[in-house]
């Protein structure tokens, strides 16, 4: 009996677990995208800035504010990617621990 409702008990708080963990996977990677995009919308309000500043005449402090704004895109969005990317490994491991305490303790 004894067995019975460790296993049940272990059962639930994994199940607990595991909810918490895919909640708040999913919150971090949405604060994640939210942080890529915020860091873009910056850098094209400071390219747009630039070109206000220089009478949109395309000069070389134009053309080089566009190419950071470029760079920093994409650097924000391998960034996000790579993030995300870690969190879900995370996420699978403590997944991953939790089914082998299950295990461990149905046996």
């Amino acid at each position: 009996m004894a067995d019975t409702a460790n296993s049940i008990l272990v059962a639930d708080l994994g199940a607990r677990v595991q909810q918490k963990v895919s909640e708040d996977t999913g919150r971090t990677k949405s604060f994640i995208q939210k942080t890529a995009q915020q860091v873009k919308k910056t850098a094209n309000k400071n390219t747009e800035r630039v070109k206000q500043a220089t009478d949109d005449d395309d000069n070389f402090l134009e053309r080089r504010a566009k190419r950071d704004r470029n760079i920093v895109e994409k650097r924000a969005k391998e960034d996000a990617t790579r993030t995300q990317k870690a969190v879900d490994t995370t996420k699978n491991a403590i997944e991953r621990t939790v089914e082998n305490i299950k295990d461990t303790f149905s046996k």
